[in-house]
């Protein structure tokens, strides 16, 4: 079975940064073979790890339900068997890492069967890699959908505000809520620029999570971002990269 690492938090915290890091250093290492799955719709993890912009899995599912409605798929072949070839061939494969890319949510109408194939689909696939990262959507909704499932670590990405420790705390209590397979549950504290602030280390402190990492604010991650080149081409003097590579030189052999 894949070890599943994925990241949650509200918009603008640098969710995707990290993705691409966490990426980068399990390259570095030698794992794999290792999935991305970019579940924010937005959809710009591509460009941190320098791939092409892929066809997403909501686009597969809409041309099938309107190909459906149309009368043209025909019954030589299963909504299962059609869906499974194209989620295959809408995944962006890498040298040394694939993507999948998941889209904009459902528009009108009822999903529910379709949603369940592909979900279906999408773990038969993960099966056969040894990492999966999932970099999420802004906010709470993948995990209010239950789309973020069977995960070994869950990274909650914040900035450092008290806004982004508020939400990092919502996202936190609703996965126990609704009861996600998360076997673990971390704090990433992103973009942070010397000490922080006694007041903002004391909420940390409160939130009762378990801190992964500080992640300092990089001036070179800054550039590439700006430029929408990949990230994972940072050189070990990378401050933000350092901090992902020690935060997984403690964690992964707890996963």
């Amino acid at each position: 079975m894949p070890k599943t690492i994925a990241l949650a938090g509200k918009g603008g915290t640098g969710k995707t940064t990290i993705a691409a890091l966490i990426i980068r250093s399990l390259l570095k290492r030698g794992a794999g073979p290792l999935l991305a799955i970019d579940a924010d719709p937005s959809t710009n993890l591509h460009l941190a790890l320098g791939l092409a912009e892929p066809l997403t899995v909501g686009e597969i599912r809409e041309q099938m339900l309107a190909e459906a409605q149309q009368g043209q798929l025909g019954v030589s072949i299963s909504r299962h068997d059609y869906l499974t070839h194209e989620v295959r061939l809408a995944l962006e494969e890498g040298e040394r890492v694939d993507l999948l890319a998941m889209g904009r949510p459902e528009g009108q109408g009822c999903y529910c069967p379709v949603n369940h194939l592909l979900r279906q689909i999408i773990d038969d696939l993960a099966r056969t890699y040894a990492y999966v990262v999932v970099d999420n959507e802004a906010g709470m909704e993948h995990i209010s959908r239950r789309t973020t499932r069977d995960v070994d670590l869950l990274l909650i990405v914040t900035d450092p505000t008290l806004r982004g420790l508020r939400a990092a705390e919502g996202i936190a209590a609703l996965a126990s809520e609704i009861e996600v397979q998360v076997k673990r549950m971390m704090l990433i504290v992103d973009r942070v620029q010397g000490e922080l602030p006694t007041p903002l280390q004391q909420a940390i402190d409160g939130l009762g999570l378990e801190p992964a990492t500080l992640v300092p604010a990089d001036a070179e991650v800054n550039r590439l971002d700006a430029l929408g080149e990949p990230l994972i081409s940072l050189d070990g003097a990378s401050p933000a990269s350092q901090a992902v590579e020690a935060m997984l030189d403690r964690v992964l052999p707890t996963l």
